[in-house]
């Protein structure tokens, strides 16, 4: 059954497991009338990797976002939540709705690398950071003045409730409101809405932890005044609602240092700097990239002999870490579907128990001012430990095993699929199992653009 308006509701996080009728009583109506799938996402299983893969129905080693970062050999720079959409190959789901359904108007909330997209309606966090070293709150939005009205209707969007130690439901409760707004106001017919809330409970206190299931619950109430909201408006009576959980996050006992690892073997260097220790790139002969459950192992060499020889010792090194799963170089990588130009040299993947920070000191003395703060552009590498504070510094923790949960390793594990809900039947969830590489397909064909 096709619709004239589709809401997609991208949910990491969420899975089958967690939906039933008393909890959660808006997701349970939408599977109960609808349908209710598993969904495996394809590796690397983050954020960016998995949004670029559902909106192009191709896998990273073709649309080549391979991590939520990227390495700029050229300038020996790291670059994470670049934003920017030209950095995904493949035709995106918003072009292809235009060209098989012309009239077709599609909005986005807060998805990662979404700027400049072909999208009609567009709104992701864009704070400035100043020289005194506030942060400005602003949102990129298109068309230009679009944040501007929201900023009339419902404040600033909360930035500070989006990421760190003060995250929490209210950055959801402003993006939905804004979302429901846009459908009174201007009626997209797709809406594509981020929300990554159940992944603040899941990394700190673990995806099976009562907390995480009080998010699920609270989750569910937000989205039941949504629905209402959006049911209330002339044009979103028929509205059909896809919710889609990006990831599955597992429960984890230990935490990797990669960049230690490859320090203590001689190649990976620092610069000292007013007493503090901070990466240098250019001179490295090796560093890992980390992000979540997986890491980008960058070789640096002159000569391509030694480069083999970097990359060899690189594999020869994490073989022997416990809690890596697998060390893939070369043309190996293609096993994991992660073999691309942008795609390190070797790629370390952590069995489910554990995750790789960025660290590279020895002595928490010596840490990198940034290392103690909210930065996630530039740290290179994602920051879990951000959403923790010191109280005693009231900075952020350096103590990397608070975290509790993480995700990005290969989902070959029940315990590493999600759900799929749709609110309406429909002939394309007939299959028992759902993949990322499906998501654009089916879209195009609850909204009748194929």
């Amino acid at each position: 059954m096709s619709t004239d308006h589709l809401i997609f509701l991208s949910i990491p996080g969420l899975r089958t497991r967690d939906i039933d009728a008393r909890r959660t009583p808006t997701l349970f109506g939408w599977a109960n009338r609808g349908a209710m799938r598993e969904f495996t996402p394809t590796f690397p299983c983050v954020t960016s990797s998995v949004q670029a893969t559902m909106w192009t129905g191709i896998a990273p080693h073709r649309h080549g976002v391979i991590a939520n970062g990227f390495y700029h050999r050229d300038r020996s720079e790291v670059e994470f939540w670049v934003a920017r959409n030209g950095i995904i190959q493949g035709e995106q789901v918003w072009n292809a709705l235009r060209a098989g359904r012309p009239e077709t108007t599609s909005a986005v909330w807060h998805a990662q690398n979404i700027k400049d997209a072909a999208a009609d309606f567009i709104v992701t966090p864009a704070p400035t950071h100043e020289p005194d070293g506030t942060t400005k709150l602003w949102c990129y939005s298109k068309p230009d003045d679009l944040y501007t009205r929201l900023i009339d209707a419902f404040g600033h969007f909360p930035l500070h409730h989006y990421w760190g130690p003060m995250a929490n439901i209210e950055s959801t409760r402003w993006i939905l409101d804004a979302a429901a707004w846009l459908v009174e106001q201007a009626a997209p017919n797709f809406h594509w809405i981020y929300i990554p809330y159940l992944d603040y409970a899941g990394q700190k206190y673990g995806p099976n932890s009562p907390q995480a299931a009080r998010a699920v619950e609270e989750l569910d109430e937000l989205l039941g005044v949504f629905e209402k909201r959006v049911r209330d408006t002339a044009t979103g009576k028929d509205a059909q609602f896809l919710a889609v959980g990006e990831y599955a996050l597992t429960d984890v006992v230990g935490v990797i240092y990669p960049n230690r690892v490859l320090r203590d073997a001689g190649l990976f260097s620092v610069r000292a700097r007013d007493g503090e220790e901070y990466a240098d790139l250019a001179s490295s002969a090796a560093f890992a990239m980390v992000d979540h459950q997986f890491a980008h192992v960058f070789v640096n060499a002159s000569t391509e002999s030694d480069r083999r020889k970097v990359t060899s010792r690189v594999v020869e090194l994490f073989s022997e870490v416990d809690g890596i799963a697998r060390t893939l170089a070369g043309a190996d990588r293609a096993t994991i579907g992660i073999e691309h130009e942008r795609s390190g040299d070797v790629v370390l993947v952590c069995d489910d128990a554990h995750w790789l920070a960025y660290y590279w000191w020895f002595d928490d003395q010596a840490a990198p001012s940034f290392a103690r703060t909210v930065d996630i552009h530039r740290k290179p590498g994602y920051d879990p430990v951000e959403l923790f504070i010191d109280l005693t510094t009231r900075t952020i923790s350096l103590d990397a095993t608070l975290v509790r949960g993480s995700h990005g390793a290969p989902a070959t594990s029940p315990s590493q699929r999600t759900a799929l809900i749709c609110s309406t039947p429909s002939r394309s969830f007939e299959v028992s199992q759902t993949r990322d590489t499906d998501m654009k397909r089916i879209v195009m064909e609850l909204l009748g653009a194929t």
